[in-house]
């Protein structure tokens, strides 16, 4: 049945194809979308995009069951968060209490950056697999036991094999999270959550610096913050306990067929063939946004600390003002995304933090560095609020644990050197505080860095595609959709332009028998 609207091109195939369709359709207005009628012919057209919608109105979409399984995705990632932040807001007192530089505390950071794309991939396959629960469950106990682990390092090598298994189970948090908070949210409403939900990364470090402030500024206080790290991880563990599957998933499998671990990695193993563009363009991206966020909070405490020199109190107060900015830009700008589109409220977002870098490094009291850190914060993390909805709708259907989380800390894994890198450069060039002292460069550093990785994701999303308002409420569980069409499957919209192998009658009674 004609909708009435004007007939588009059909996506593009290829590499080259789909990034000029993708920088042609960032300057107009209307959406191409991809539809299917009652015969199951595909086609494409122009539709006009949905008119600002008052956010209350799009809150009340949300029934009880929803709003659940939001809030425990929400308070999973930012235990999450809670967990990775004590370790970067407490550099110096770590510094202090083994003895070591502050790059060399940093080290960390990068291996666990490093490993949570092993656990991205095993914990998101387990999700996609047999479910969001009990893959969370495992990864958020382990999470609070590994904090406790930290607590009792003796020695600076401990430490670091301590976060590089801890980095391994971090990994493992996001992809289940997301899919289980989103999954249930009706689609008017995706962007506005989506915004919400991100932000559980800067109200995990909000609530880190809340606990820094609180435990004063002593070396050994770094420990207690660890404790209630700790808690953190086994309450999240424990209420997700509480909770089914998510409503989707235990149909999905209810309707499918007997699923085994062949039909599984058929199915996976198809996906690739058909997705592994669109994979290696979402690390791509992912990589731009970690480089981008890292480098600009990881050494912000110790930037206020060492270049500005103001006191631990006074610090950690402006951080947390810094990071309320994210959670307020990262909840307007995903609310905006729905409207005016994804890959626009990112570029926008990405480009307006370039302009706000000089008012970011150069103010010298806690008001103004608050005050310039708030409003940082609120277009990077606005960008960054648009990020859970843009994997999900990119994602293949039934892949939206693994895809997602894999894509992200993938990205972590290549951007994690970028703390390491901004102590480094910071360490070894020099600028005269407003004291007239010499200090370590820690503001032009973060500054350059910043702008490079904000035009790196500006570029990156122009040229890429975007799904806004796909359909995946009804997609099968990986491993049900090998017995059907898993070209139509996996949907006309990919980035791909090689065509996937066919399921032969007799591969399929293969996997029967």
């Amino acid at each position: 049945m004609s909708t009435g609207n004007e007939l588009a091109d059909p996506l593009a195939r290829g590499i080259v194809a789909t990034a000029k369709q993708s920088w042609g359709d960032l300057f107009r207005w209307k959406q191409r979308v991809v539809l299917t009628n009652e015969l199951g012919e595909s086609y494409t057209e122009w539709q006009t995009p949905e008119r600002f919608k008052n956010p209350i109105s799009l809150f009340m979409l949300l029934n009880a069951r929803d709003w659940t399984y939001f809030f425990v995705g929400l308070f999973a990632w930012t235990a999450d968060a809670f967990d990775f932040h004590a370790l970067s807001i407490q550099t110096v007192k770590l510094s202090n209490y083994y003895g070591r530089t502050k790059t060399d505390i940093s080290t960390a950071i990068t291996l666990t950056l490093l490993l949570r794309s092993v656990g991205a991939a095993t914990f998101g396959l387990l999700g996609d697999r047999f479910g969001r629960k009990w893959p969370m469950v495992a990864n958020l106990i382990v999470l609070g036991l590994l904090q406790i682990a930290t607590i009792y390092s003796a020695t600076f090598e401990q430490f670091l094999a301590v976060r590089s298994l801890f980095g391994l189970f971090m990994g493992g948090v996001y992809g289940n999270a997301v899919a289980m908070a989103l999954e249930n949210c009706p689609t008017e409403a995706r962007g506005l959550m989506s915004g919400i939900l991100q932000q559980g990364y800067s109200l995990g470090y909000v609530l880190a610096a809340c606990a820094n402030l609180g435990v004063g500024g002593s070396t050994d206080t770094w420990k207690t913050v660890f404790w209630v790290a700790s808690g953190l991880s086994f309450a999240a563990g424990l209420l997700r306990c509480c909770f089914p599957e998510s409503k989707q998933f235990r149909a999905a499998k209810a309707a499918g067929q007997h699923i085994s671990a062949s039909d599984f990695w058929k199915e996976t193993k198809l996906m690739l063939a058909k997705e592994w563009r669109m994979c290696i363009y979402c690390i791509i991206l992912m990589s731009w946004f970690n480089y981008y966020a890292h480098s600009s909070q990881d050494s912000y405490t110790t930037f206020m600390l060492e270049s500005k020199e103001l006191p631990n109190d006074a610090a950690t107060r402006a951080s947390i003002l810094m990071n309320t900015g994210s959670c307020i830009g990262g909840s307007i700008i995903g609310y905006l995304s729905q409207f005016i589109g994804r890959r626009r409220a990112i570029i926008g977002a990405a480009l307006i933090s370039c302009c706000l870098v000089p008012a970011w490094i150069l103010p010298t009291t806690e008001a103004g560095l608050s005050a310039s850190g708030f409003m940082i914060q609120f277009f990077v993390q606005g960008a960054y609020g648009v990020v859970p909805i843009h994997l999900n709708e990119l994602s293949p259907p039934a892949y939206r644990s693994t895809f997602p989380g894999l894509a992200y800390q993938l990205g972590n894994m290549i951007s994690s050197p970028a703390a390491q890198i901004v102590n480094a450069i910071s360490e070894s060039h020099f600028v005269t505080s407003n004291s007239g002292k010499v200090v370590d460069a820690y503001g032009p550093t973060m500054g350059i860095a910043l702008v490079i990785s904000a035009l790196g994701i500006a570029v990156t999303t122009s040229l890429g595609p975007e799904k806004r308002g796909r359909s995946f409420e009804h997609a099968g569980p990986a491993g049900a959709n090998i017995y059907g069409d898993v070209e139509k499957m996996m949907d006309n919209g990919s980035i791909a332009d090689s065509k996937v192998h066919e399921v032969t009658e007799l591969e399929v009674r293969k996997v029967e028998i």
